[in-house]
């Protein structure tokens, strides 16, 4: 798929947001792709993931075992994917405050592919490898639906983009004045529960 087809997919799902939103990373950017429309249609949902899967399955040699997704939103991406990989999907999960693979027994040794939906700074990609590695976990690669940064986030293994989408994002105390004369608005899920 190219970047305008995926991002027709997230405009006819109504998930392509204006205004002064803080992101989950806690910069601001006047455009938020808001994924939780776009994964309410399972058809949409399938489409990219299916075309996310196809590129894992280029660009990663070897076998994969498992789908690893961040929760919360990673784990609809992640499930999807998985389905067209072959493989089982498990998650990560917040337990005080760091990600924790809580539910599931993954073989140290095994080798993942993490799948997240939005990639902005990689933060949560790059929490999750701590995780995984921490319990002797390989992580073949990262992939996203959408690359907010456009290849410029660093998460420490190859990150499989399905579109490099960059859009602007700001710290709190440089934003630009248009920006900043809109109430900002917080729709993302960190630090929720």
């Amino acid at each position: 798929m190219t970047v305008d087809e995926v991002l027709d997919v997230f405009r006819q799902a109504g998930a392509v947001l204006e205004g002064h939103f803080i992101l989950t990373s806690g910069l601001r950017s006047p455009v938020f792709l808001q994924k939780a429309r776009v994964f309410m249609h399972a058809d949409k949902t399938e489409t990219l993931c299916r075309a996310l899967a196809e590129r894992i399955g280029e660009a990663v040699e070897g076998k994969i075992d498992y789908v690893v997704g961040p929760a919360i939103g990673g784990l609809i991406p992640a499930y999807e994917t998985s389905r067209h990989l072959g493989v089982p999907a498990v998650w990560v999960e917040r337990e005080d405050g760091r990600f924790r693979l809580r539910r599931f027994e993954v073989e140290p040794g095994s080798r993942v592919v993490i799948v997240e939906d939005i990639v902005t700074t990689g933060l949560s990609i790059r929490e999750t490898i701590e995780a995984l590695q921490a319990i002797g976990i390989e992580v073949a690669a990262a992939a996203c639906i959408i690359d907010r940064s456009a290849g410029k986030a660093d998460v420490g293994v190859p990150l499989i983009a399905l579109a490099e989408y960059e859009v602007p994002a700001y710290s709190p105390d440089e934003l630009p004045a248009e920006l900043a004369a809109i109430p900002p608005v917080k729709p993302g899920s960190r630090n929720i529960g």
